[in-house]
């Protein structure tokens, strides 16, 4: 079977790689000249935490995103799983009890246990919550490694075709657009998200620590040179353009109340995207003939794309080990 997917963002590449691996003859069409370039997973976390994101997250998005845990290190080696440390400030522990009480599977953490998950942290927290199961990975790094897994199964990828989904010539076509769906899927909006990498050799971070800061709850991922990514910010807009003043100015004063190494830090790289989601905020599987759209992971592409991309595989070439397990047909429901 022919397959062609339109898009090498996240959702686009761990799809395809889900047909290639199953036997199909797979094409990807990207509108940009090359890979990241209009993706807003370019611009991601990285971070694999089906537990803290249930604290604002439908409980879909934990059960779909657990698929994630085991999928990304089997196809991204360099994939970090050591959980996430969740702290606040003396004066704001209020909002870490509110957080404990909206989440799962974590461990409360006092300040030696904080010293001993991370020694830069020692003494400046009182409490936190360490979910020892959550991962990361850089989205940058895991993009190339899945287009070189494509590669070696003979899958196409094709830069700077603008595509018609209803025009490619397939068996099927996975619609993988992201935001730029929008003409196509009445109900999609855009929530931008800006971030701000920097790099500092005064602190050491093994794993992404998220930040209950009072004015903007922000994270913190570790990422290889003693480079960080600082993001969080979920703004109602589709305005295109470079990140705010504002905005930066909160991120990094959050990153500083957190430590203040990072007020000396170098800051590398300042960006915006937009994301694409559905009123409920919940990823959607839509068949118009043989075309079927994959859109709406807004800010859980790393974690929901595997557990999305199965489905939709199964929907155009079932797994015949998964096909007739009555299980995984109740799953996939």
């Amino acid at each position: 079977m022919r397959v062609v997917v339109i898009g090498a963002g996240v959702a686009g590449l761990v799809a395809a790689l889900e047909c290639a691996e199953r036997g199909a003859e797979v094409e990807i069409l990207e509108r940009s000249p090359a890979l990241g370039g209009a993706a807003a997973s370019w611009l991601a976390g990285g971070m694999l935490a089906p537990w803290c994101e249930r604290e604002s997250a439908e409980p879909a998005v934990l059960e779909r995103g657990q698929a994630a845990l085991d999928w990304w290190p089997r196809h991204v080696p360099q994939t970090v799983r050591r959980g996430t440390l969740v702290v606040a400030p003396h004066r704001d522990e209020g909002e870490l009890a509110r957080f404990a009480r909206r989440t799962l599977d974590h461990e409360r953490v006092d300040e030696a246990a904080i010293a001993a998950l991370e020694p830069d942290l020692a003494g400046r927290f009182r409490q936190g919550l360490f979910f020892a199961r959550e991962a990361h990975l850089d989205p940058r790094l895991a993009l190339a490694v899945l287009v070189e897994a494509l590669a070696r199964r003979g899958a196409a990828i094709r830069y700077g075709v603008e595509a018609d989904p209803q025009a490619a010539v397939a068996d099927a076509v996975l619609d993988c657009r992201g935001f730029a769906a929008r003409r196509d899927l009445a109900d999609l909006r855009g929530v931008r998200g800006e971030m701000v990498v920097v790099r500092t050799a005064d602190i050491a971070l093994s794993r992404p620590v998220r930040f209950l800061h009072p004015r903007m709850p922000l994270y913190v991922v570790p990422r290889e040179g003693g480079l960080f990514m600082i993001g969080a910010t979920m703004i109602e807009s589709d305005r295109q353009g470079p990140p705010t003043v504002r905005s930066i100015l909160e991120l990094l004063n959050g990153a500083f109340a957190l430590h203040p190494a990072f007020g000396e830090a170098e800051v590398v790289e300042t960006g915006a995207g937009i994301r694409p989601a559905f009123p409920d905020n919940l990823p959607r599987l839509t068949r118009q003939g043989r075309v079927l759209a994959l859109n709406g992971l807004f800010r859980h592409g790393f974690l929901l794309s595997p557990a999305l991309a199965r489905e939709a595989a199964d929907l155009i070439l079932p797994d015949p080990e998964v096909s007739h397990d009555p299980d995984h047909q109740r799953r996939s429901a």
